[in-house]
């Protein structure tokens, strides 16, 4: 039994490089512009990061203590982030993925199937860490000026860090699979979230600066900084131990460097160990429980009555059914579909939560962001802040539409023949994937436009401009989304994380991507109420078509071609 372990560890690892190799076969030049991409966006943010680190260095008296703060900062928040994803990962690729069942039945230990599983949500979860982190410790390592040695100690670091969340991560998703069903889990986990909000709140709230000095009130605002951060310099957290290992060898301080070393080394073994050889019979365990139960709120008293059941065989229509019901503009078939797609979404406890996960992130930015409106006098830095606030709400749709939207082709799995085979017909499936996925992202992009524009303190016709903008952005996202998702489907996976993982997933992104920034650029360029002296008549038509040309050709070019492709399908 000691040889599955590797028997799966080589087999996944030959089909990985297999899928790669099939891609560039398939497509050199999607291959290149991925590629080109990557390429571009280690060099870029390695040469923002650089140019990041000097200008902070500049500040005189300061500069060294506040990059050293920035760095504890990072890695206390990347350890958190890395916690969630950890957690929400590891809760599908143990509960909700059809390779676990089916390991399960084989006569292997749940052990070993736990530590399978276990590593591979390692992997997936902790990439995009790697992928960010390493321009940055590149750049400071430069900034710094360190020997050789350095990187080669950062890149053990870096891969010790990585277990310990990888750890809690599992050990939070098989307790909140075994005790998910319970109330007293259920009130206290509500409680805590309440309470997490309120602090929160209580802790994040902006406090005004009296003074009218403006070098007083940049002291005072970052000693102020300086103490709401001063968490990140707790001794007890994983994060600190990296940040100051790292910091401690750059400087030469090889011996302090050293301890925080063996600190993390020791923690990793204790913990990893305990993982491999303790968490095999909890894993099984939670297994037996999640698929031995039905929905959690099908069990609260309440909901089963404002449902309306009689009797246990009594399946009357939901409340999903009565709310589509009332669409009666839209064809039977058509609202069927939505009542199926939605329930599917809500079913999945990964899906929401993931969901919840990134609702909370965009709370944090408005708190943050009303916070920073107080310090905005110049026109320039409003105009300025207004576009980066397109920006980030444009990134977040593109995280909306590649994680949610792009897979949703692809989990109809091998059903697609009996939706094939339905008198709607694909074409029409898709197109009402479209609709739904571009309503539903229009509620969020809208509010949170409106919400940030408010909170920047703009006139309504810049709110109306800018929503008007994130409203044709929205269309051309979930567009792009939706016809890559047809025209690179995976019928063979159920797990939406590793759907978006794959080659379509990825060029979807690098195309959102490129889409947000040209566009941005193309606004700024030619807004009306434009600081860079190009605001002319002719320029701001000539920006805006141009805007209005790219949102059409990467919108409705891939849906058009997605079309097609599933056209193709029923015959």
């Amino acid at each position: 039994m000691n040889a599955v372990l590797p028997l799966l560890l080589r087999v996944n690892v030959l089909q990985s490089w297999r899928r790669l190799k099939a891609v560039r076969e398939q497509s050199k030049l999607l291959t290149s512009l991925i590629g080109a991409f990557v390429v571009g966006y280690i060099s870029l943010s390695f040469w923002l990061f650089y140019r990041g680190l000097k200008f902070i260095s500049g500040f005189p008296g300061m500069g060294d203590f506040l990059i050293e703060r920035l760095l504890f900062l990072l890695f206390a928040f990347l350890f958190v982030l890395l916690l969630f994803s950890n957690l929400v990962i590891g809760y599908t690729n143990f509960f909700r993925n059809r390779e676990t069942a089916f390991l399960l039945t084989l006569p292997v230990p749940a052990q070993t199937v736990f530590r399978w599983k276990f590593i591979e949500s390692a992997a997936l979860a902790s990439w995009a860490f790697l992928f960010l982190i390493a321009p940055l410790l590149a750049a400071y390592g430069l900034k710094s000026h360190v020997p050789w040695h350095f990187y080669f100690i950062t890149i053990l670091l870096v891969a010790l860090f990585i277990v310990l969340p990888a750890v809690a991560g599992s050990w939070a998703a098989v307790n909140l699979a075994r005790h998910l069903d319970r109330r007293a889990f259920q009130v206290i986990a509500v409680i805590g979230t309440v309470a997490l909000l309120v602090g929160a709140r209580v802790w994040l709230k902006p406090e005004p600066l009296d003074t009218a000095d403006t070098e007083l009130r940049v002291m005072d605002m970052l000693d102020r900084l300086m103490m709401k951060t001063q968490f990140s310099q707790f001794p007890a957290l994983p994060s600190y131990w990296l940040a100051a290992s790292v910091q401690n060898w750059a400087e030469g301080a090889r011996a302090t460097a050293g301890f925080f070393l063996f600190v993390l080394t020791s923690h990793v073994l204790f913990f990893g160990f305990l993982a491999f050889t303790r968490m095999g019979k909890l894993f099984f365990d939670a297994a037996s429980v999640v698929q031995s139960r039905g929905s959690v709120l099908w069990q609260w008293q309440w909901f089963r009555d404002w449902q309306g059941r009689r009797g246990s065989f009594d399946y009357g229509r939901g409340f999903a059914e009565r709310a589509a019901g009332l669409l009666r503009w839209i064809r039977p078939d058509v609202r069927a579909l939505v009542v199926k797609d939605a329930r599917m979404f809500w079913r999945d406890t990964t899906q929401w939560g993931q969901t919840l996960m990134l609702f909370g992130l965009l709370a944090v930015y408005i708190i943050n962001l009303r916070h920073f409106t107080r310090q905005l006098s110049n026109p320039f830095w409003v105009y300025l802040v207004s576009y980066l606030n397109l920006a980030a709400c444009a990134l977040n749709l593109a995280t909306l539409t590649t994680r949610f939207v792009f897979p949703q082709f692809s989990l109809e799995g091998k059903r697609l023949w009996i939706i094939g085979m339905a008198p709607l017909g694909l074409p029409r499936v898709l197109k009402t994937k479209f609709a739904l996925a571009t309503a539903a992202s229009l509620t969020v992009t809208l509010g949170l436009m409106t919400l940030s524009c408010r909170m920047l303190k703009l006139p309504w016709e810049r709110t109306l401009y800018f929503a008007a903008t994130i409203a044709v952005m929205t269309f051309a996202l979930n567009g792009l989304a939706v016809g890559l998702g047809a025209l690179y489907p995976n019928l063979k996976e159920d797990n939406p994380g590793k759907i978006v993982s794959g080659f379509g997933g990825t060029f979807c992104l690098v195309l959102s991507f490129l889409y947000i920034v040209a566009s941005v650029i193309l606004l700024a360029l030619g807004s009306p109420w434009g600081r860079l002296g190009l605001n002319a008549p002719w320029t701001i038509a000539l920006a805006q078509a141009a805007f209005v040309a790219l949102s059409f050709g990467v919108g409705w070019l891939p849906l058009r071609m997605g079309l097609r492709r599933v056209a193709v399908f029923e015959h």
